[in-house]
């Protein structure tokens, strides 16, 4: 049989290396997976300049590099691989990684969201080149360019509105005729004389070499293809949470996919808490993401010491 842990961190980015953080000062010697992708999405990201404590900015990879570190060095485990299966239905909880069970007492799901992408090849080569899905977070590198937003939702309109802070022009391009977005979003959106809207349209390439120059668009109606000239592409289609694995064994929404959480970081099964952008669509920041992280692993130390 193996080891039975204190605790088991699913996941790594800002909100699964806090909570290791905490977790491993607070001598809970905590096991932690961090996925297909460790460090989450800020290793896509170039520059972060709304983390505190980096005035200057740091890359996206190194900071997660340096939450690593730090985890470590409290005495975090951290194996590189995700898991693939998990059994919460009794205790202690069991989860499985290529093929080898794992056991513990509490857990810390911290899997985070991915955004939804168009699928484009370029799309992939130029994230951080001028393609991004996160305005409040590289808007400010947008200063007097002209940029598109890919979308027709509020938080296309909402990133659209923030990118006008920076930005000298904002295109939106949308595949209907129609927004979805609700009708206070619209109307604040099409009274900012930088917003322009491209109807029924649908990105079909990213162009540039080293950084993004034009969008290659197709008018869905008159199939008729032209090519927009900006230096930045921020698709804003959504975000899914990496949440499937846990579907049959805690509650999340039905329609979103989100961990519901309940009292903080509480999940529906007790023992088991959640941080960060698998159970946050609101916010989704670096820094809530390592707050509640460090919330999760508070309340995981609490609800071991009660379970003595």
């Amino acid at each position: 049989m193996p080891d039975i842990k204190q605790l088991i961190i699913i996941g790594s980015g800002p909100a699964g290396y806090t909570a290791g953080i905490y977790a491993s000062r607070a001598q809970l010697k905590p096991l932690l997976f961090t996925g297909q992708e460790p460090g989450g999405q800020l290793t896509s990201t170039t520059e972060v300049e709304n983390y505190p404590g980096f005035e200057q900015g740091i890359q996206g990879p190194e900071l997660m590099q340096k939450f690593r570190k730090q985890a470590e060095k409290f005495g975090t485990e951290i194996i590189d691989s995700k898991i693939d299966k998990i059994d919460f239905s009794a205790k202690p909880f069991r989860v499985w990684s290529m093929d080898k069970e794992y056991q513990a007492k509490s857990i810390i799901i911290a899997t985070g969201a991915q955004a939804n992408w168009l699928g484009l090849k370029n799309e992939t080569r130029l994230k951080g080149r001028g393609v991004s899905s996160c305005a409040t977070c590289d808007g400010f590198f947008f200063k007097d360019k002209d940029v598109v937003v890919v979308g027709g939702g509020d938080v296309a309109l909402e990133d659209s509105i923030f990118l006008t802070k920076f930005a000298k022009t904002v295109k939106i391009i949308h595949r209907r005729g129609c927004l979805r977005a609700s009708e206070i979003m619209q109307k604040r959106a099409k009274e900012n004389k930088k917003i322009e809207f491209i109807w029924n349209t649908d990105v079909i390439d990213v162009l540039g070499e080293n950084k993004v120059q034009a969008v290659r668009v197709k008018n869905n109606q008159t199939n008729e293809e032209t090519e927009i000239k900006c230096e930045g592409m921020f698709v804003a289609i959504g975000h899914h949470p990496s949440s499937e694995i846990f579907k049959d064994q805690i509650e999340v929404d039905k329609i979103k996919g989100y961990i519901i959480v309940h009292d903080e970081t509480r999940t529906s099964v007790d023992g088991v808490f959640v941080a960060g952008d698998v159970a946050d669509f609101k916010y989704r920041q670096a820094v809530t993401a390592a707050g509640m992280g460090c919330m999760a692993a508070i309340d995981a130390e609490k609800y071991l010491e009660d379970n003595k």
